[in-house]
C-alpha cells in the first residue's frame, strides 16, 4: 500500500508533536517534514512534494494564509487547514485560506475531544484525493467584479428565490458567485455550505465583507428576507416553510447536516417553478436528489462543471441523476443569476 506522505506545519511544539506522533502510528501516513511557520513550509513543500499537508494559520516569520496563497500558485498541494476557533481574526484568515485553495478546516486538538485523532486521520486522507489546482491569488489580487445592476424585471418573471449549496471549495466559490452579484440583486439567496460548526458562525460575517448584498445566518422562525444571502447555520437543517424559516437538528442526511438537499427538497415543495437551485464544488452526493426535486418541480438547475470545480463530486451527482439542467463554470453562474434576477432565463 502507497503511504500518503505528508507535510506538518505547527508552531505549537506540543501540537506539532501530538500531529507527528499520529501520522508515526498509523501505517497509511509517512511524515516527511516539519515546519514551524509558513516560510519553512514552502521551501519544504517545494523540496519534498508532499501528498498534503497539515497546515497551521497563526505563525511567526509568515502566516498559514500566505504559505497557502504561495503553495496553491506555484506548487498546488492539498491543505487540510488545522486552526484555533477562538480567536476572530485567525477565523478570518481560516477562511481567506479556504478562498486561496486550501481544501478543508479542524479545530486544533482541545482536552476531551475523544474523536480528534481519529477525525484528523479521515480528514488528511479525504483532502490528499482531491486532485488541486492551481489558484493565480499568490501571484495577483483577484477580487470578484460586480455585474452591471439588474435591469428591470419583466413582468413575466415568476422566479422568487434561489438555493445554492457547496461543500469543499465552497468558500471560494461562493466568493465569486455572491460577490459578483449587484447591490440591487431582487431575490433572496438561501445558502447550504459544509463547515465544522466551530468555524460556521463567523464565515457569515466574512462572507458579508466580500459581498454588496446583506448576508445572515438564518433564524428559526423567522420571515425570509425579500432579498440578500441567508446562510445555514452551523449543526442545523434549514427549511423554509410558509416563507418561514426553519432551523432544526434533525438527524444527518448522507452525513451532513445542514443537508442541502433537506433545504433543496423544502424549496421544491414550496416554491416549485418559482426557485432555482444551484450545485456548487463539493465531495460526496449531498444536494443531486434535493436537486432533482427542484426540477421535478419545475424550478431551473444549475451544477458546477467539472473543470471549475475543486471537488468535482455533489455536482456529478446531480449530473448523473439528470438534475441540472444547466452545466456552467464557476465564471458563468454569478452572470446566469443576474439575469433571472433581471426577469431573463439565462
Amino acid at each position: 500500500m502507497t503511504k500518503l506522505r505528508v507535510l506538518v506545519v505547527e508552531d505549537s511544539l506540543t501540537v506539532r508533536m501530538h500531529l507527528c506522533e499520529l501520522l508515526e502510528a498509523d501505517p497509511a501516513f509517512e511524515l516527511v517534514g516539519q515546519a514551524e511557520d509558513g516560510k519553512q513550509a514552502i521551501e519544504l513543500c517545494l523540496a519534498l512534494r508532499p501528498d498534503v499537508i497539515s497546515l497551521d494559520m497563526m505563525m511567526p516569520v509568515m502566516t498559514g494564509l500566505a504559505a497557502t496563497e504561495y503553495i496553491m500558485a506555484y506548487c498546488p498541494t492539498p491543505i487540510l487547514v488545522v486552526s484555533s476557533s477562538i480567536n476572530r481574526g485567525e477565523l478570518f484568515r481560516t477562511y481567506e485560506a479556504l478562498a486561496a485553495g486550501a481544501l478543508d478546516v479542524i479545530e486544533k486538538p482541545q482536552p476531551g475531544q475523544d474523536r480528534w485523532d481519529e477525525n484528523y486521520l479521515a480528514m488528511l486522507k479525504l483532502v490528499a484525493k482531491v486532485k488541486v489546482v492551481t489558484h493565480l491569488r499568490g501571484r495577483r489580487a483577484a477580487h470578484a467584479q460586480p455585474i452591471a445592476p439588474c435591469a428591470p424585471a419583466s413582468p413575466r418573471q415568476s422566479m422568487r428565490l434561489v438555493a445554492l449549496g457547496a461543500s469543499t471549495g465552497g468558500a471560494s466559490a461562493l466568493v465569486e458567485v455572491l460577490g459578483g452579484l449587484p447591490v440591487d440583486f431582487p431575490l433572496p439567496l438561501v445558502v447550504v455550505i459544509h463547515l465544522a460548526e466551530p468555524f460556521g458562525h463567523a464565515f457569515v460575517d466574512w462572507l458579508d465583507d466580500h459581498c454588496l448584498l446583506d448576508v445572515r445566518l438564518a433564524r428559526h422562525g423567522q420571515a425570509l428576507p425579500a432579498r440578500g444571502v441567508v446562510m445555514a447555520a452551523p449543526g442545523l437543517h434549514l427549511q423554509l416553510r410558509g416563507g418561514m424559516q426553519v432551523c432544526e437538528a434533525g438527524p444527518e442526511r448522507l452525513s451532513c447536516r445542514p443537508s442541502v438537499d433537506v433545504l433543496f427538497e423544502s424549496v421544491a415543495q414550496e416554491y416549485g417553478a418559482a426557485a432555482a437551485a444551484v450545485l456548487l464544488t463539493g465531495m460526496g452526493q449531498d444536494g443531486a436528489r434535493g436537486m432533482l426535486a427542484v426540477r421535478d418541480a419545475g424550478g431551473l438547475t444549475i451544477a458546477q462543471d467539472e473543470a471549475s470545480c475543486v471537488v468535482y463530486g455533489m455536482p456529478r451527482e446531480a449530473a448523473l441523476l439528470n438534475a441540472a439542467q444547466r452545466i456552467l463554470p464557476l465564471s458563468d453562474i454569478g452572470p446566469a443569476l443576474a439575469a433571472l434576477g433581471a426577469g431573463r432565463m439565462p
